[in-house]
């Protein structure tokens, strides 16, 4: 049976969107707008290194990154992330979310300057610099996603919560964007600045000196939000959920919220020792009561997300390959090296405006209105629709007149993966933990889908080569083909359409309803009795 929720985190559920929401959205979206733009600008940089660090002379076409460097660039910050996000997220329900979310985005702006200070003799040097300071980007990046969602998800009212949480990470969105905007405008000075004829003309020539700071560049720039959101970020005020239910200080809970939401609360000292001395507020993370109320969610949320992110950065990460085997970026040896990236930018700039930005924000305006689970399951299935729809006659999409519908194909793959599980799998696993386990449970579900990206980072690399030795990258073994890897994404979005049954919906209940953090001793969570269903009415 359900006891009397706290008066103040009534208040917040009940009230009214007002100005502080927006100030909490721009705050924690403003580090995920660094995070996107950290993450997704190496693969707008990657040919670009592989011609000035791996030039072969006399070879017919331009350098590349050999296979394990190629790995390493791409995946590394990757690692970081899901250490980062394991680390903080458990840091964040031991130390508060706001002691800790200030050193997250120190060190996206620390290691941001530093990527693009990259030293050493060789190439060899340089990139294992890279590598070191990606790593740690990437940790730094990681303690953001359970620290956004947390924050977000216990400022938040219950009406509106999902949007809320969703408009946090739809500013991944405009990261992604700003990464392409960003590449074209200096490769675009660059290319006007200092001409250079293309590869097949002369090979030397067509990169010139200069075009090392272009990728250095490119990478210090995600340091400017990061510096622009710091002094925001250690203003705002520790979370009532944290500070209650946790620390357990009501006085402190009520005198932050008040100034927040510009009421008088009273502190209910008595409410919150009855309900810390509550069995059902004590068991932790390997208790087989968390296994019992919350282990098929946390294998739900976690199975999702993993899923997921194989097909969504292996897409993301790698659109460059498909766009030139299609023939939407001109062969490498037909540009200089500037140029290209230019070109690599300009199809990702594209893709991101048409497909990718409008999928999240769909997310935000229809989420509290059908519901996370709806959203998640038709994500996935269209995701495996457009996947085989692109993969089954991949053929003829590759013949000139029907190179445009594959792109349009392609980006509505996008807009269903953010107007779909790319949202929903960051937004749920803040919702339906309690208070004490939530970071560490956001952080373990954002560290699968950083496994899932790491597999899709390494493993697309290898598989999308061609079956032909002759049309392959230098270095690699022949692959499965660009098709093959196609079919191979839509049969894992499927297993993340099945994986979705096990994650719970929850539209417009409380958070604590949702756990069970206000039941009396022997009561059972909205989740457990089966009145939050799964499938949505």
């Amino acid at each position: 049976m359900a006891r009397e929720q706290l008066g103040v985190l009534n208040a917040l559920d009940a009230a009214k969107t007002q100005w502080y929401h927006f100030t909490a959205i721009v705050i924690a979206g403003m580090g995920f707008f660094t995070d996107a733009y950290d993450l997704f600008c190496i693969s707008l940089v990657t040919k670009l290194l592989g011609r000035i660090y791996y030039h072969v002379e006399n070879a017919p076409k331009p350098g590349t990154l050999p296979p394990n460097v190629a790995a390493a660039v791409n995946g590394v910050a990757f690692v970081g992330t899901l250490t980062g996000q394991l680390f903080f997220g458990w840091l964040g329900d031991k130390m508060g979310r706001k002691k800790v979310y200030g050193i997250t985005l120190l060190l996206m702006f620390v290691c941001s300057i530093a990527s693009g200070l990259s030293f050493g003799s060789s190439p060899k040097g340089v990139v294992a610099t890279l590598c070191f300071f990606r790593f740690w980007l990437g940790f730094g990046i990681g303690g953001d996603y359970p620290l956004s969602a947390t924050i977000m998800s216990e400022y938040a009212n219950k009406k509106t919560r999902g949007a809320f949480i969703a408009a946090v990470f739809a500013m991944q969105g405009f990261g992604i964007l700003g990464g392409g905007i960003v590449a074209l405008i200096i490769s675009a000075c660059f290319d006007h600045a200092f001409k250079a004829p293309a590869y097949s003309v002369n090979a030397a020539a067509s990169t010139v000196p200069q075009a090392d700071y272009v990728w250095r560049i490119i990478l210090m720039f995600g340091a400017v939000p990061a510096a622009l959101t710091y002094y925001w970020r250690m203003k705002m005020p520790e979370t009532a959920r944290y500070t209650a239910l946790i620390a357990k200080n009501a006085k402190q809970a009520a005198a932050d919220m008040s100034k927040v939401l510009n009421v008088d609360l009273v502190a209910e000292e008595d409410k919150v020792i009855k309900m810390a001395g509550n069995q059902a507020n004590s068991f932790g993370l390997f208790s087989r009561e968390f296994l019992k109320r919350h282990g098929l969610h946390l294998l739900g949320t976690t199975s999702t997300w993993f899923l997921l992110d194989i097909a969504f950065y292996s897409q993301n990460l790698f659109q460059k390959d498909i766009f030139t085997a299609i023939g939407w970026i001109p062969p490498a040896a037909s540009m200089n090296a500037i140029h290209e990236v230019y070109k690599i930018a300009r199809a990702q700039t594209l893709i991101a405006l048409c497909s990718t930005v409008p999928g999240y924000w769909f997310t935000v305006a229809f989420i509290d209105i059908m519901g996370r689970f709806a959203i998640q399951l038709m994500g996935f299935f269209f995701m495996t629709v457009f996947m085989f729809a692109l993969a089954i006659p991949y053929h003829h999409w590759t013949l000139k007149p029907n190179r445009i519908g594959f792109v349009i194909m392609y980006s509505l793959t996008f807009f269903f993966a953010n107007f779909g599980p790319n949202a929903t799998t960051f937004v749920v696993p803040a919702e339906i933990f309690p208070a004490r386990l939530r970071s560490t449970c956001h952080g373990i579900s954002a560290a699968a889908g950083k496994a899932g990206a790491i597999v899709g980072a390494f493993g697309f690399l290898y598989a999308a080569q061609s079956r032909d030795p002759a049309k392959i990258d230098a270095g690699y073994p022949p692959g499965i083909g660009i098709r093959y890897s196609l079919i191979m994404l839509g049969v894992i979005n499927f297993f993340g359409m099945l994986f979705t049954f096990l994650v719970p919906e929850s539209k417009g209940k409380s958070l604590e309803e949702l756990t069970g953090e206000n039941e009396d001793e022997g009561g059972e969570t909205e989740l457990q009795t089966g009145s939050t269903r799964t499938v949505p009415v």
